[in-house]
């Protein structure tokens, strides 16, 4: 029978015999979850009971109390008294109660723990909160729940624990061992705030990978690339180079230029060269040192992309047709459009067939347009200099096509710039002290620009030193751009000494620019820096000045990219909507965008309803923000939200829209995403209206270059898939992009997000065989979209002329007339005789076999192949196998379909798992004959001539541009 009462229990408490006590606890206990209510007028005399250690039974008084205070929702007070009843808190019982408890000790302990190892001098956790963590972990671990036991000693900062897990699967299988590793390393990389633990975590699992017997090396560069530690990186490959693992050394070597920072490649190599176990004459290690030049990776990349390139130059022509050059706005919007376009392909035809629209261009439209030969010969290592070669200072001509060419030297070498930093640090260093003169400023500010893009990352001391005495000279355009290039070349260093002179010069120079140029170079500098970099960007968040809370806002975004840090994004959403300035509130949706890199998903759910806002500022920064999370992502979600923002009754957000929305759907076919179509005519339509405002038109013409870049070859991928690491210089590349809403010049950044999507094998002497791999899909469903067909322009209607009314009498009297004359006519033709049977023979044979014809082309069209529409939901299962060739255009969602021929003679040394880029090959049948694809470079040096400079400026340009 249920017990419908404590009272009797309760009395027994006031006793005075221990036992009678015990007695009334016991049974309590027993009752605590059904009568709780009524125990809890009784918590005074259960707490004396459990503060009295004389008394033997003082612990199970303390779990009475704490299922009393469970029963309550008072969970704190709950966990406190189930620790103080010590072994009468029995962790194995399965009931609600105690998971509860429990859970709330495990993140108890969570964050003593961390609070331990932040701030070193605090103190230990509870020793009693230790023991059920500790007891947690193992249960977890003899359950077989090894994830959960790794994720909750990551969380803890118990990295003991998470070693000896580790070790100890690994000694009972070394492949599960290392997918554990793999599991722990994303964690790291996706959970934990702290960057000094992330960095230990690392170090830990670089230590038990390198101590196996057989060790992973790829997971091991995924580990180098995050450590960025050349030391490390050399001594890897100083390994495999002496054991005979070159295949292996080559594919790490491309994956570290594909994701790892300028400055490590530059220290890994000078680490090896200057190693004398390292033998730099040896063909393999040789190889291996111009990979991590970087010079291979480009050379494939501009082969891929001039063999492959599927350009429609209508649009440009089309668009170029319907924009007057003369207004420099549209010049530069067709420049850029024609650079996004082309990038990569080292195509400039479309200039050179142009030139009379091209001389239109004077000032900073003629800068960039110099500077757009950079984006088009991106990666062109080997020819860069002299393509420029007719431009560059030492030539005859405008500063601004001297200066825009030393920016696309910049943008040729973006990432790789040892070969031309040295020729653009003179510049700076020979002119620096004359910046003032506006000539000076023009070339100084391209020379700047372009030393940031191409040492972007590498952390020289002496290149910063050579653009500090340009800002210093305190002249607007060139100090803006010194500002950003300090950021970029110093790019993550967070070093102390730069942020500091450069927020303190931001603080004292008057010119809005330079102040503009130096906030955004401080975000830069502190890209990734996380709880790092929180000093800075409180600072900056704190000053009354608009444009240091706005690189504030930038510095919290690029310091917490890609982790969608909760404080982080709530920090945003405060300013976004609390900001005086229009500026910093456009800046702080803007960048929940790079927030939410890794989780784009969540991003229209989050500024859907600032999309609605009264601000445009705001809706302007919502429809970017959407474009960088889901640049090349193609999320419906995402154009749901932008779609009413291109009808905006505001030009800029209009402008905004656009582009984003091309970002998103970039690469997209018809097939697979019907409504590309739809945007496509909506970006021609906007261009075409007379009465659309300029910046919208200017927003849809870059939508066109955009969707359409690199030849339909590249995407914006702001992840590296092989490394699970950000995309630096796509990142980088979105962040300065959106300044270009100040200075059009910077738009050309957009080309550093730009990544080819290729799968290029190469074999173990770096050269291109041909073979083939198969698809396991539909063509259409990634092939290229159809060229646009130019639809011939509807004649006007003719204007009717008015008729009299004595001409319609007239014209009825015509008819009634006519009409008599056919009826007698009729008449005489029924007295002809009937035709002869030979004649209705053949004429009715004819007429037979005429009408036998009918069904048979009728049977022909239905034995046409049928082309059926795309039902997104089965490309996964629509399996209608095909080939491709090596060195092919292979799309991010296609790769999952593509194999390798098992019988195939080039097979990869990494396991394909269904990424692409540059893959290292082993050959089954080295003796034998083999067609190589030769690579641009190659071609260059042995059969093509330099091309022929053209003219970007003259005596017949026009000086005065609407």
């Amino acid at each position: 029978m249920a017990l419908v009462t404590a009272a009797p229990y309760l009395a027994l408490l006031s006793e005075h015999d221990p036992s009678l006590k015990s007695h009334a606890l016991t049974s309590l206990n027993g009752v605590a979850h059904q009568l709780w209510a009524e125990i809890a007028n009784n918590l005074v005399d259960l707490e004396e009971l459990s503060e009295d250690d004389a008394f033997a039974n003082h612990n199970l008084a303390a779990l009475v109390i704490s299922k009393v205070y469970y029963n309550l929702g008072d969970f704190e007070s709950a966990v406190k008294y189930a620790l103080r009843s010590g072994p009468e808190f029995d962790v194995e019982e399965k009931s609600q109660y105690v998971e509860t408890i429990v859970s709330h000790c495990i993140d108890l302990y969570i964050v003593e723990s961390s609070k331990a190892y932040i701030l070193q001098n605090a103190a230990e956790p509870d020793k009693r909160l230790l023991a059920v963590f500790e007891h947690m972990v193992h249960k977890c671990l003899k359950a077989g729940d090894v994830k959960l036991a790794l994720g909750i000693a990551l969380e803890s900062y118990r990295l003991d624990i998470v070693g000896s897990i580790l070790s100890s699967e690994l000694a009972k299988d070394e492949e599960v061992g290392s997918l554990l590793i793999t599991y722990v390393l994303l964690s790291a990389k996706q959970v934990l705030p702290n960057a000094s633990f992330r960095t230990e975590v690392l170090q830990a699992l670089f230590a038990q990978l390198e101590a196996q017997e057989n060790p992973d090396f790829f997971t091991i560069f995924r580990i180098l690339v995050q450590l960025n530690d050349a030391q490390l990186a050399a001594r890897v490959f100083r390994t495999l180079v002496h054991e005979g693992k070159s295949l292996v050394a080559y594919q790490g070597a491309f994956d570290l230029v594909n994701s790892a920072s300028q400055e490590l490649l530059v220290n890994v190599t000078e680490t090896l060269s200057k190693d004398e176990k390292f033998d730099s004459t040896d063909p393999v290690a040789k190889r291996l040192l111009h990979i991590l030049s970087g010079v291979p990776t480009c050379d494939l990349n501009i082969t891929f992309l001039h063999n492959n390139k599927s350009i429609d130059v209508s649009i440009l022509n089309t668009s170029k047709s319907l924009l007057d050059g003369r207004n420099s706005i549209f010049h530069s919007a067709i420049t850029f459009s024609n650079a996004y376009m082309h990038m990569g392909t080292t195509d400039d035809s479309f200039f050179r067939k142009n030139l009379e629209w091209l001389n239109k261009a004077c000032n900073w439209s003629k800068f960039s347009a110099t500077a757009a030969l950079g984006v088009i010969h991106k990666g062109n290592l080997s020819q860069g200099l002299s393509i420029l070669k007719p431009y560059l200072p030492e030539t005859t001509g405008s500063p601004y096509t001297k200066g825009g060419s030393l920016f696309a030297l910049g943008l040729i070498f973006a990432g790789h710039g040892r070969s031309t930093l040295d020729y653009l640090k003179k510049f700076v260093l020979e002119h620096g002290n004359a910046a003032g003169s506006m000539d000076s400023d023009v070339m100084l500010h391209g020379a700047c620009l372009g030393c940031g893009v191409a040492g972007m990352g590498c952390n020289s001391e002496s290149l910063y030193e050579a653009l500090k005495v340009v800002l210093y000279s305190d002249s607007a355009v060139s100090g803006q751009a010194a500002g950003l290039a300090m950021g970029l070349v110093m790019l993550g260093s967070g070093n102390a000494e730069a942020i500091n002179d450069m927020f303190t010069y931001a603080q004292e120079t008057q010119h809005e620019h330079i102040i503009r140029g130096l906030a955004v170079g401080i975000a830069l500098l502190n890209f990734g820096r996380e709880d790092e970099a929180m000093g800075i960007i409180d600072k900056l968040l704190d000053q009354e000045h608009p444009i240091l809370r706005y690189g504030g806002v930038f510095t919290l975004s690029l310091a917490y990219a890609g982790t969608g840090n909760n404080e982080a994004i709530k920090k945003l959403l405060h300013f976004a909507v609390s900001d005086p300035s229009d500026d910093v509130r456009r800046a702080s949706v803007l960048g929940l965008g790079f927030l939410l890199i890794r989780d784009h998903t969540a991003a229209p759910q989050i500024v859907e309803l600032l999309s609605q806002s009264h601000n445009p500022h705001v809706r302007y920064g919502t429809a970017m923000a959407l474009g960088i999370a889901c640049g090349g992502r193609a999320l419906p979600a995402a154009l749901e939200v932008l779609e009413p923002l291109t009808k905006d009754s505001v030009d800029f957000v209009r402008q905004g829209a656009l582009q984003a929305s091309a970002m998103i759907l970039i690469q997209q076919n018809e097939t697979v995403y019907p409504k590309v179509k739809d945007f496509h005519k909506l970006y021609l339509d906007t261009i075409k209206n007379k009465h659309e405002d300029a910046l919208a038109k200017f927003g849809a013409t870059l939508a066109q270059g955009i969707i359409d870049a690199g030849g339909r070859n590249v995407t914006i991928n702001l992840e590296n898939p092989t490394t699970n690491t950000l995309n630096v210089k796509a990142v980088v590349g979105l962040a300065i992009f959106a300044q270009s809403w100040f200075w059009y010049p910077f738009a050309h950044f957009l080309s550093l997000s730009f990544t080819p999507t290729a799968i290029i094998g190469v074999n173990s002497d770096l050269k291109v065989p041909k073979f083939d791999l198969n698809v396991q899909s539909k063509p259409e469903y990634f092939q290229y979209p159809p060229k646009v067909e130019e639809a011939k322009e509807k004649q006007p209607d003719k204007i009717t002329k008015a008729v009299l009314s004595t001409t319609i009498r007239a014209k009825a009297r015509a008819k009634k007339q006519q009409a008599k004359k056919s009826k007698d006519e009729k008449e005489d033709a029924m007295e002809v005789d009937a035709p002869k049977a030979d004649e209705n023979k053949s004429k009715t044979s004819t007429g037979k076999d005429e009408a036998s014809s009918k069904p048979e082309e009728k049977d022909e069209k239905s034995n046409a192949p049928k082309v059926t529409s795309f039902e997104p939901n089965t490309i996964r299962y629509l399996k209608v196998p095909y080939k491709i060739s090596n060195f092919s255009r292979v799309l991010p969602n296609q790769a999952n379909f593509v194999s390798f021929s098992k019988d195939e003679r080039f097979v990869p040394i990494r396991k394909f798992r269904g990424a692409g880029g540059i893959i290292v090959l082993a050959d089954t049948k080295p003796g034998e004959p083999v067609e190589i694809i030769k690579t641009v470079r190659q071609m260059n040096i042995t059969e093509a001539p330099l091309p022929e400079p053209f003219t970007l400026s003259g005596e017949d340009l026009v000086d005065d541009i609407e």
